[in-house]
């Protein structure tokens, strides 16, 4: 069985007794932690999809240590202007192990089956006809050329 859940701002595809790797998190070592937003488990025979959550579903966990990250490394560089930057960071991170996944919301979704058919029984507004437009102008008649006259006779 595994579940997709999220944890401090990022979503994890998680399963029983793995260790993950997240943001830090405000407990302390040893202490378990219990995450409910989850959006999506299965068990290999059905699958459950929240919309967005599934409520009553809940992944629970046990922090096992805080640690820093390894160091990563950000150089920038203006070529033939002389300018160069390097700046490092380690990210803090908190190392924990699932314990356990427990999937929930089987009644709500039942329930949300039930009331499809009233949905569709309903007919929708009758639409008003839409707004008929004016009819496109004609171009301008073209006015006859103009007569020549003979300058010569003068």
């Amino acid at each position: 069985m595994y579940a997709i859940v999220e944890i401090a701002g990022h979503q994890y595809k998680v399963e029983k007794d793995q260790l993950v790797f997240v943001n830090r998190l405000d407990a302390e070592e040893g202490k378990k932690v219990n995450f409910d937003r989850v959006f999506l488990t299965d068990n290999g025979k059905d699958v459950q999809v929240g919309a967005p959550a599934i409520s009553g579903a809940q992944v629970s966990a046990q922090v096992e240590r805080h640690l820093k990250g390894d160091k990563v490394l950000v150089f920038k560089k203006k070529r033939r202007k002389g300018y160069q930057k390097l700046n490092g960071f380690r990210a803090s991170l908190t190392e924990i192990k699932i314990t356990g996944i427990k999937a929930g919301g089987a009644k709500k979704s039942a329930e949300k089956v039930a009331d499809a058919p009233k949905a569709e029984a309903k007919k929708p507004a009758a639409k008003k006809p839409a707004a008929k437009k004016p009819a496109a102008k004609k171009p301008a008649a073209k006015k006859p050329a103009a007569k020549k006259t003979d300058k010569t006779e003068k």
